[in-house]
């Protein structure tokens, strides 16, 4: 996990490096400006995410059959609230491992999500109680 976090970073300082060494200050100034680019393109989509998620309450998502079916392992917490367009409910103490967050939609089906090192492990589907409508007689 600690190569995961450093390769970004180390990439943008060779890519650097690399465009001083091949045409100077021109080279290091477009190398910079590129990695500005880069990070401004993150931030950005940081603040789009967290824009939808602060319109929607706590907790919520539309359908939680259909944010089960499109989570994958090794995500990170950022792209399932991008998915699920709410922040979710934390289900334990903060700084507690593995992290749970869970989602629930209108029919009480919840989606809970455990998070080791920040990244997705595990998650299922509880389903609500199915409750019988009045009959037609």
């Amino acid at each position: 996990m600690a190569l995961r976090r450093l390769a970004a970073p180390l990439a943008l300082v060779a890519l650097i490096a690399l465009c001083w060494r091949a045409w100077g200050w021109p080279g290091l100034l477009a190398g910079a400006g590129g990695a500005l680019l880069w990070l401004l393109l993150h931030f950005t989509r940081l603040m789009q995410v967290l824009r939808r998620a602060a319109a929607r309450p706590v907790g919520t998502v539309a359908s939680a059959v259909m944010l089960h079916s499109r989570l994958r392992r090794g995500v990170n917490l950022l792209h399932v609230v991008a998915l699920a367009q709410a922040l979710g409910e934390r289900l334990g103490a903060e700084g507690e491992q593995p992290e749970r967050w869970a989602w629930r939609d209108a029919s009480g089906a919840r989606v809970v999500c455990e998070f080791s090192g920040g990244r997705l492990a595990h998650w299922q589907i509880e389903r609500g109680e199915i409750r019988a409508g009045p009959s037609g007689s």
